[in-house]
This record gives structure tokens, C-alpha cells and sequence, in this order.
């Protein structure tokens, strides 16, 4: 009996896991030369989502912001995803920890 609740606790689990996390919305950052691409990234205010960061860079970089209270290291040639949200309407900063001038961005909740 235990057996069989075991289970079918793991079963759901296993269905509701990926289902929740793909309702998320994504969206793309993409470094390349050290620099974010886009500079400015629109995204939905008051909504959790997922924000991937792709190097195309073969050194590695830390995505950085204050604001969102997030860092993280994107290895050269590699990606990370970040979970931001949910975001009240305005504009909040990340940038590069490695390469402050130039790697810098907002992203803009609406």
C-alpha cells in the first residue's frame, strides 16, 4: 500500500514538475564580443520568468545585477538560466562582473 502511494506521489510529481516550469515564459540574453544582446530587454512586470544568458564568448563572464539581487557565472561557450520575477514596472540593471564597461544592459518590466 505504502508502495503504491509512493508511487503514484512520484508519478505526479514527475507530470506536474516540467509542466509548471514550461508554462514559465522565457527569454534570451546573448553575450558576444562582451557585450549583452540585446542592451534592453522588455519583459512582462508582476510574472515570474526564466532569463537565459548564452556566452558566445570562450572566456567566461558573471551576469550581475544588484537590483534583481542575482549573480551568477556564465562559462565561455556556455549558458545559465536565472529565474527572475515577479517585477514591479521599471528598468533594472545587470552587467558583467569581468567586463563592466561593456557588458551592460537593462531589463524593462512592463
Amino acid at each position: 500500500m505504502i508502495r503504491r502511494l509512493f508511487l503514484a506521489w512520484a508519478g505526479l510529481l514527475a507530470f506536474a514538475g516540467p509542466a509548471a516550469s514550461a508554462e514559465l515564459p522565457e527569454f534570451t540574453l546573448t553575450l558576444e564580443s562582451h557585450r549583452f544582446v540585446p542592451d534592453e530587454l522588455t519583459v512582462p512586470a508582476g510574472q515570474k520568468f526564466r532569463l537565459v544568458v548564452e556566452n558566445r564568448d570562450a572566456t567566461a563572464e558573471e551576469f550581475e545585477s544588484y537590483d534583481l539581487h542575482r549573480e551568477k557565472i556564465v562559462p565561455g561557450n556556455g549558458r545559465i538560466t536565472v529565474y527572475v520575477g515577479p517585477l514591479k514596472p521599471g528598468r533594472y540593471e545587470f552587467f558583467g562582473e569581468f567586463n563592466p564597461a561593456t557588458a551592460r544592459g537593462f531589463l524593462v518590466a512592463e
